[in-house]
């Protein structure tokens, strides 16, 4: 099977609705049009952890209205039983039959889930899924290992439309790989590489060392093009592992999509799991018990992997194969779509005073950065578009706020330096006073060029907040002549009564932070 559209023997799909559109039973994005998400719920039935998440928001760049995941330990001593962990099983019902309750309450309908390596492998895990439906009414669509795959990388391609590389997917039971290229997901595999797996291995440390290797070895002969690329990590395993990564580094942004890891960092911090007290480092780390205990095992696959496909690059994407059945239902002229902007576009047209305005905003700004490439120029855009989404906040935090959201918010397609750099524009959208205390650490993350340029558009959206006209009307130009060392502002007669005496000293600091003599003209 090659889509969740269609059907295979390990679906409990039932009916024709179903079959055309998977485990959601109806269209998602019906109007190709559409810039909103109807909230939309999804349980993930997985190995170790059973997770509904709800989404709802833009819809290129869905958030999360709603995130909660219950350590269950479904496949625990599958290898040997052949079935589900008792009390696993136990606890992923209840908390199956809490999430139907919830999404009842939100009238979420129909709620989906979908089901990975241990209720495929367990010989009793149409018996499970037959109980769940029995007392919860969720239908649990099974997916085969190669359909996993995808639709982690696809979760992936969310985030990163056009990405290329390959997806690591680790669960509990298996990982996956799959090919990117040009945002086409290509060959893909599963292993039966998962900690839970691992962890019932016969044979002490050297026959479990000597086992990962030779399994990824395996791996790398079916995906050997995969070499040398960038590497995609997806999966709670990967994401615990990045946490203590963090924690060794003493790294300032605890975000983790798109955090980066060299393979000198993995040898280390797999060091350092291998040393320390993990109850000491879970607590320091934030990763609960259940997790830290697959941690070790996992950071030897990682460990493997990393050496033997010899990535260029390793990023950790917190996009998987919830976000990869999304990606599914997307037509094309909506997958096309930049995901940051798009998030951006739907906070503005929500919460903004004006929506609208920055669009105008970001013309107006835009000849200050005639050196800025397209990767800049959407982060600049970005920025205006949430210049004003923050105005509720005190104004006294209204900077400490808007530097929050940009830093810490579900944005996708977004750098950390990207985030830093918008956080410390949108700090100076509403302070004229450089950031200090917490901010100082994560102001490192740039370099001084990448903090003046901050500087310079947050000042600018400073100024340009002062002259709101109608909706789409431009208050004037501004021209920047770098080499003469002058700043042009050309007002239209409409905006001229609006550039009072706090606008004009608004406009005269932002030419000090260019370094550029001040001239002031009306159309």
């Amino acid at each position: 099977m090659d889509s969740l559209t269609g059907t295979d023997e390990t679906s409990t799909a039932d009916g024709d609705a179903t079959e055309e559109w998977g485990p959601f039973g109806r269209p998602l994005f019906a109007d190709p049009e559409a810039r909103a998400l109807s909230r939309v719920g999804v349980i993930d039935v997985g190995s170790n952890s059973v997770r509904m998440v709800v989404f709802d928001g833009a819809a290129r760049s869905p958030a999360y209205f709603f995130n909660e995941k219950v350590m269950c330990a479904l496949g625990q001593g599958v290898s040997d039983t052949g079935r589900l962990n008792p009390e696993g099983r136990a606890r992923a019902l209840a908390a199956i039959t809490r999430f139907a309750a919830l999404a009842d309450g939100l009238d979420i309908h129909p709620l989906n889930a979908v089901a990975t390596a241990a209720v495929r492998d367990a010989e009793d895990g149409a018996e499970f899924c037959a109980e769940v439906k029995k007392k919860t009414g969720v239908t649990v669509h099974v997916i085969p290992g190669d359909e996993e795959a995808r639709l982690s990388a696809q979760g992936v391609l969310l985030g990163w439309p056009g990405s290329y590389g390959l997806v690591c997917d680790i669960g509990g039971s298996s990982m996956e790989l799959a090919l990117l290229d040009k945002g086409e997901v290509g060959r893909r595999t599963t292993s039966a590489l998962g900690p839970l797996k691992l962890r019932d291995l016969k044979g002490g440390k050297k026959a479990l060392k000597a086992h990962i290797q030779k399994t990824v070895k395996g791996l790398l002969e079916e995906m050997g093009e995969a070499q040398g690329k960038r590497l995609f990590l997806v999966g709670g395993s990967w994401r615990a592992i990045a946490k203590i990564d963090m924690v060794r580094r003493e790294y300032p942004l605890t975000v983790l999509h798109e955090y980066r890891m060299t393979k000198q960092a993995i040898t280390r911090t797999r060091d350092m799991i291998a040393e320390a007290d993990l109850n000491e480092l879970r607590g320091r780390a934030g990763v609960s018990e259940a997790r830290m205990a697959l941690v070790p095992l996992a950071s030897m696959v990682l460990t493997e992997v990393v050496r033997a496909f010899k990535p260029k690059d390793i990023t950790v994407s917190s996009y998987g194969i919830r976000e990869g059945m999304l990606y599914e239902q997307m037509p094309p002229a909506l997958r096309e779509r930049d995901p940051l902007i798009e998030a951006c576009r739907f906070a503005e047209a929500k919460d903004a005073r004006v929506p609208g305005f920055g669009k105008v905003l970001y013309d107006f700004i835009k000849p200050l950065f005639p050196y800025a490439d397209w990767q800049k120029k959407r982060i600049i855009k970005a920025a205006c578009l949430l210049h004003d989404v923050s105005w509720r906040a005190h104004p006294d935090y209204r900077h400490e706020v808007t530097f929050d959201n940009a830093t810490r918010a579900n944005l996708g397609g977004l750098k950390h330096a990207e985030r830093i750099f918008m956080g410390r524009a949108l700090m100076y959208r509403y302070s004229s006073k450089a950031p200090s205390g917490r901010f100082v650490p994560l102001e490192a993350v740039l370099t001084e060029k990448e903090r003046l340029e901050a500087e310079v558009l947050g000042r600018a959206m400073r100024f340009g907040a002062m002259l709101w006209l109608h909706p789409g009307e431009m208050p004037g130009e501004m021209r920047y002549h770098p080499k003469k060392h002058d700043l042009e502002l050309r007002l239209s007669p409409a905006a001229a009564p609006l550039f009072g005496e706090v606008a004009e000293a608004r406009f005269r600091a932002l030419a000090v932070a260019l370094g550029a003599e001040p001239k002031i003209r009306q159309v």
